[in-house]
């Protein structure tokens, strides 16, 4: 059986998705559902069970689990940048990821698990994921350094060579609807030019940089789950590896994308960034994707501009999901 966790959420729902395509059924999701329409990115999707995050947990941590376990795609977490509540991303990212790991290390499962981008802070460090930099980095919110904490974790009790840690860059595409204000720029951007005809952009704080050229590493979602895949599928594979493009590209590149994709005119209009926001904003990230090449990861990846488009003309605008 393979366990997903976080199987509703956006990339979760989207390895769920691909798993089917290439022909798996037997998988079990855990997740959180609430009140909102998250539920929405299962359906259409072929698995065995569903569990409450909750209930899973105390299964695994009783030696209750129903199912035989061969592997574990952990990508369940708080991803909020912007969370506050140290114990509940304490909890939540740290110490719920370190009995999910005990789990399966004890039932010889394949452990692959989302670490973060964030865990890189400002990139004063670089963005290779070299595991034995892991103890140089500083993660400039509560959320990236929750993530930090399980990577260092894993490593120091050795886990690192029975397990592969995923650091995610700027993943944007269908299934992320139910995120609200962490949807990606092109979602909440999508909407504007609907409403507005326009879009809002955060000015820049710093002369390196101008309004609109910040830098990130955008990766479509499909390109994501495939890179986790990869992963998953080859178990000698361990350590932690960065899924990003290793291009990065600006804002105003993307909104650009965008436009083009609706086929608008550009029209951009630069605003305030919230004070809070400025002393942990990130003006550049670039994944270090050479470790995951050599590994033999060979596919080619969207553009940002083909990954925009195909988001938009074939999601976006027909108000699909991956399934649907």
């Amino acid at each position: 059986m393979i366990v997903v966790t976080g199987g509703a959420g956006f990339i979760g729902s989207a390895v769920v998705w691909r798993l089917n395509q290439i022909g798996f059924e037997n998988i079990v999701i855990v997740d959180r559902l609430d009140k909102g329409e998250k539920w929405k990115n299962l359906n259409g999707l072929k698995y065995e069970d569903v569990f409450h995050k909750d209930d899973f947990y105390e299964m695994i941590t009783n030696n209750a689990f129903p199912y035989k376990v061969d592997s574990v795609i952990h990508l369940g977490a708080c991803s909020s940048t912007t969370e506050t509540d140290a114990d509940y991303l304490l909890f939540n990212n740290f110490q719920y990821s370190q009995a999910l790991a005990r789990f399966c290390f004890e039932k010889d499962a394949r452990f692959v698990y989302a670490s973060s981008a964030a865990t890189y802070g400002d990139g004063a460090q670089g963005y290779s994921d070299n595991e034995e930099e892991i103890e140089n980095l500083r993660p400039l919110n509560m959320y990236g350094y929750s993530k930090q904490m399980f990577d260092l974790w894993v490593k120091k009790n050795g886990f690192l060579s029975k397990a592969a840690g995923i650091k995610y860059f700027n993943v944007y595409g269908p299934n992320e609807y139910h995120k609200g204000d962490m949807r990606s720029v092109v979602h909440k951007a999508f909407g504007q030019i609907r409403k507005t005809g326009k879009v809002k952009l955060f000015k820049s704080y710093i002369s390196d940089y101008k309004d609109g050229e910040q830098m990130r590493d955008f990766i479509y979602v499909k390109d994501a789950v495939d890179m986790t895949l990869f992963l998953w599928e080859n178990k000698n594979l361990n350590g932690i590896f960065n899924v990003g493009t290793g291009e990065a590209r600006t804002w105003n590149d993307l909104v650009k994308a965008l436009f083009d994709a609706l086929e608008k005119p550009v029209n951009i209009e630069y605003i305030e960034m919230p004070e809070y926001l400025r002393p942990k904003y990130q003006y550049f990230t670039q994944a270090d994707v050479s470790k995951i090449r050599k590994a033999g990861f060979n596919e080619p990846l969207f553009s940002l501009e083909e990954g925009v488009e195909d988001y938009v003309r074939n999601y976006l605008l027909k108000n699909e999901y991956l399934a649907w």
